[in-house]
């Protein structure tokens, strides 16, 4: 029996390997390992494609510096002593954001997605708001909050609120009837519903919006770091561009791309955790 295979598959036998659905099936399925080399390809593929670039001189660094000249700057940047800390700043400040917009979205969201007069009192200017651009926001908000570290979590705050509270609301409104009739058939009051049977059955769905946003939140961490910020990888990369220093540029967008995958991983990691029936195959 092949080493590659799965407990589950060792254990059920061969059957499972002839029942298996070829990768190029719709929903097929991919072994692990093949997974597990694709995703590396894809990460190896554009990295060799600039390296290329960078030997060959295709591009002028100075539009697009290699990667031995980005990772330089990573390390000149590290000894400088402000990477660490700009990294924590732009953590604090996304999860700042996005704490308090879940805080208020999710159960606004379960209103919006249980009781018709909420949907039909929220929904439509919600749906009109999350249009709006969270940079049009950055005057009103250093009028209303001010300039500090209050004004940076009010922009990712704006860009990720509406948006989570319809996509919870829609969570909330997939849930089924028949397990809503059954509860209310037993004579469960409406707040009983909403505990026992809504939140519950939405829960996955929930977290998995909440996933979403958090990717949102971190799309808007320069933006927030436009209001008279001092530090963050946000304040770096723009403060770079001001001397045409592209390197630290590339530099601070791979790592806002690096602790965005993390954050990214952990919600998948604590989605399964949570709920490991969802991922069981059939």
């Amino acid at each position: 029996m092949r080493d590659d295979m799965s407990p589950i598959d060792r254990a059920a036998g061969p059957a499972v390997t002839r029942n298996r659905r070829s990768p190029w099936d719709v929903r097929g399925e991919l072994r692990r390992r093949s997974a597990l080399a694709l995703a590396v390809a894809g990460f190896v593929l554009p990295l060799a494609a600039w390296i290329l670039v960078s030997l060959e001189g295709w591009a002028d660094p100075v539009f697009l510096p290699p990667p031995w000249q980005v990772l330089a700057q990573l390390g000149d940047w590290y000894r400088d002593g402000d990477l660490l800390g700009d990294i924590v700043v732009s953590i604090g400040r996304v999860l700042g954001g996005f704490c308090v917009a879940t805080l208020v979205a999710v159960p606004l969201g379960v209103l919006v997605g249980t009781y018709a007069p909420v949907r039909a009192f929220l929904e439509p200017l919600t749906e009109f708001t999350r249009y709006l651009p969270a940079v049009a926001f950055i005057p009103l908000i250093m009028l209303w909050v001010g300039i500090d570290e209050s004004a940076k979590v009010a922009v990712i705050w704006v860009g990720v609120f509406f948006q989570m509270l319809l996509l919870v609301a829609a969570d909330v409104a997939r849930v089924p009837d028949a397990p809503i009739d059954a509860a209310r058939t037993m004579g469960a009051t409406n707040d009983e519903i909403i505990k026992y049977v809504l939140i519950p059955a939405a829960r996955p769905a929930i977290l998995t919006t909440l996933r979403g946003a958090m990717c949102l939140a971190w799309t808007y961490l320069v933006v927030a770091e436009l209001v008279a910020a001092n530090s963050g990888l946000g304040y770096a990369i723009l403060k770079a561009q001001r001397f045409l220093q592209t390197d630290k540029i590339f530099a601070g967008i791979l790592l806002i791309g690096l602790v965005g995958l993390f954050t990214d991983q952990a919600f998948r990691w604590l989605h399964k955790r949570c709920f490991p029936w969802h991922h069981l195959r059939g």
